[in-house]
């Protein structure tokens, strides 16, 4: 990888995270589509410490109220409306968490193929219109996030592993489903991005270091950078865009990136 590929897959990680496009299908895609040595372990964690330093930027007041008054909670075991949220960004991150690290090798070895992208991709998308289309008007906020709405977001998101699917994607699709408005629905998605994000990056960290790999830090710092300012950007604009036009665009989007993939294949 040289500096040029290492620039547009920081972009392309940094757009992709959190629209509802799949950030780790484009960044299997682009190097096969364009002839590119696959990304390095190295690489990957650089531009996942990328965008989880621009959700914590772009969220700090949402996560400078839910982390104190979660440890607050302690104390008698009394926990404020921002507590519990806290508790069930825990609870909706559960699944994923599990399914990861029971599956997390198979998925790694046989789901990482152009075709079952291209399928997930599309059959996900259309899923997310069906949901925004549905639920346009929908006026449920954060405040009336409920126990058992948290484990049915967290178990949809166990289903972005595939690649094709889309963290911030499926999430948002079942919180419109479940009556969420818009920007509830993209603020809750960012949130559980955070431990999403963190966990997984923790163990490939701890990989990397017992790797005897050769670490090109211009490359990683390229990565950190490029995609952490490109994240931050991308969740601003998503969220002005969110309220005007909704997820048509990116079903679109995917509707026509599934069709490529497939021309692409035959």
């Amino acid at each position: 990888m040289d500096s040029f590929q290492a620039f547009v897959l920081a972009i392309i990680q940094g757009l992709s995270e959190f629209l509802p496009i799949s950030s780790s299908a484009h960044l299997i895609l682009v190097p096969e589509f364009l002839g590119w040595e696959a990304n390095g372990l190295a690489f990957d964690v650089a531009v996942h410490v990328g965008t989880l330093f621009a959700v914590v930027f772009f969220l700090k007041k949402e996560i400078s109220q839910i982390v104190p008054a979660w440890f607050n909670g302690w104390q008698g075991f009394n926990w404020t409306s921002n507590g519990m949220l806290g508790w069930l960004i825990i609870i909706a991150t559960i699944p994923v968490g599990i399914v990861g690290l029971l599956a997390g090798d198979f998925i790694e070895l046989n789901l990482r193929t152009p075709m079952i992208i291209a399928a997930a991709t599309l059959l996900f998308g259309l899923l997310l219109g069906w949901s925004d289309s549905d639920g346009s008007n929908n006026q449920g906020e954060l405040s009336s996030l409920t126990l058992k709405h948290a484990i049915l977001v967290g178990g949809s998101q166990a289903l972005a592993l595939i690649p094709g699917t889309s963290r911030s994607g499926i999430t948002m699709t079942a919180l419109l489903a479940l009556g969420y408005s818009r920007e509830a629905a993209a603020r809750f998605s960012f949130l559980m991005a955070v431990p999403a994000i963190a966990l997984p990056g923790l163990l490939k960290a701890n990989e990397l270091i017992k790797s005897s790999q050769t670490v090109a830090w211009d490359l990683l710092a390229i990565g950190v950078i490029v995609s952490a300012v490109v994240a931050f950007l991308t969740m601003r604009w998503f969220i002005n865009l969110l309220s005007r036009v909704g997820m048509m665009p990116f079903v679109i989007y995917r509707i026509i990136l599934a069709v490529v993939i497939v021309l692409y294949l035959v």
